[in-house]
């Protein structure tokens, strides 16, 4: 993907945002809500953005949780990062959850999310018998300690 790659989109509704990323080097573009709602502590939501992308071939969209959102009022994605796949042309809708102490009111225009477009390559799974010896094996959750 080069510096200048175009990501193609249409606004579904007239509330909806352009995804914008406020300083010119970040990797993530902000999405905002087209909804107006309340989430409950506890309670998660399917919310609107009103909008769908075009991803160019070989590159997958990442919806992240907006850092500042999770930090101070605990509002975070149920299945962070959310994969957007190169032929999905449905609406992007965010499902977040209130990870909180209070509820979290959501203001249509809010941003509630990062996207993050990325490259990637295609790969074949092939079944096999067996794999080449490593250090770490197949150690896995905690195999490596705590200190």
């Amino acid at each position: 993907m080069s510096d200048n790659t175009k990501i193609r989109f249409i606004k579904l509704d007239e509330k909806a945002k352009a995804p914008v990323r406020k300083h010119e080097d970040d990797a993530g573009a902000d999405l905002a809500s087209i909804e107006s709602v309340t989430l409950g502590i506890g309670e998660s939501r399917l919310i609107s953005t009103g909008i769908a992308i075009e991803l160019p071939a070989h590159c997958l969209g990442y919806v992240t949780p907006r850092s500042g959102l999770a930090a101070k009022h605990g509002i975070s994605i149920v299945n962070a990062p959310g994969l957007i796949d190169t032929g999905y042309r449905g609406e992007i809708k965010i499902c977040l959850i209130n990870l909180g102490h209070e509820p979290f009111h959501i203001s249509i225009g809010d941003r509630i999310a990062q996207l993050v477009v990325q490259r990637y390559e295609s790969t074949e799974f092939v079944e096999t018998d067996s794999f080449s010896e490593t250090e770490r094996g197949d150690g896995g959750f905690g195999s490596t300690g705590t200190d």
